[in-house]
């Protein structure tokens, strides 16, 4: 018989995830403790969200924290996926470089002058 250790994020008395590792379910719990907190700051502000969308935008910021954390910081967005029905932008066609020569450059060496020169 084998035994297997799972770890069981339980909210509310509801089973959210199972896991195989401490690290990943405390991960996910601080997550979706995020994810509370956030919602509560959007149901206390001034938009009127429905409790879906409420949900569904506390999670999405709680599970991109680091880069609403980045962005929050002045940082740029990543560039997004294009949406199915966006059209791809033309890139500018690349520039070549010009060839290298397969013969590597001859390594130069400063000459010491002779001593009998350095005399005279």
């Amino acid at each position: 018989m084998a035994v297997v250790v799972q770890y069981i994020v339980v909210r509310n008395g509801v089973e959210k995830m199972t896991f195989a590792t401490k690290k990943e379910a405390d991960a996910h719990d601080k997550m979706l403790d995020i994810a509370d907190n956030l919602s509560a700051f959007l149901r206390a502000s001034e938009i009127n969200l429905d409790e879906d969308q409420n949900e569904k935008i506390s999670l999405l910021l709680a599970q991109e924290r680091d880069t609403v954390n980045a962005l929050l910081r002045g940082a740029k967005p990543p560039k997004a996926a294009t949406a199915p029905d966006a059209k791809p932008k033309e890139q500018p066609p690349a520039k070549k470089k010009a060839a290298s020569k397969s013969e590597p450059k001859p390594k130069t060496s400063k000459k010491k002058p002779s001593a009998s020169k350095a005399a005279a």
